[in-house]
């Protein structure tokens, strides 16, 4: 008896490409914000049953919302998620903005004006840089998200 092979990985190759121009299309005023699925096929550079694929299962997997005709085929796209929107890269999410804020803080660490500045900076930023990326992005999930602790 053989192993079965996993299936291939069409998120980065398929499913994202075509969820990228559908959430580009959906918040485009030209296309009304319901783009027929002719409009997404040239907009994600994929062939149309590639396409047709990817667009079903991003609509079994909630991420966006369609029409569709009798047959039951897509014919254009009506809604995105809020997730399909981080996805795209439109929203921002804990783990990049974390990545963003250590950025910063190194960018201000290199061009301080002063040695004590610099020695702020580098010190913040040795700190942040220690706290990781895991209790990073929960910091940033509760700074994206607006939530604020009270003091006890």
């Amino acid at each position: 008896m053989t192993v079965p092979q996993p299936l291939p990985d069409v998120w980065f190759t398929r499913d994202l490409p075509v969820l990228r121009a559908i959430v580009r299309l959906v918040d485009e005023p030209a296309t009304g914000s319901a783009p027929y699925l002719g409009a997404v096929v040239p907009a994600s550079g994929l062939p149309k049953p590639q396409v047709v694929s990817a667009a079903k299962a991003l609509v079994d997997a909630g991420l966006v919302e369609a029409l569709t005709n009798y047959a039951g085929e897509i014919v254009r796209f009506t809604a995105v998620s809020g997730e399909a929107r981080r996805l795209a890269g439109l929203w921002p999410t804990p783990q990049g903005e974390w990545d963003r804020l250590l950025e910063q803080l190194e960018a201000r660490a290199t061009s301080a004006l002063s040695e004590t500045e610099r020695t702020r900076w580098r010190a913040l930023a040795d700190a942040a840089a220690a706290i990781g990326p895991d209790d990073g992005a929960l910091l940033m999930s509760a700074l994206i998200g607006g939530y604020v602790p009270r003091a006890r």
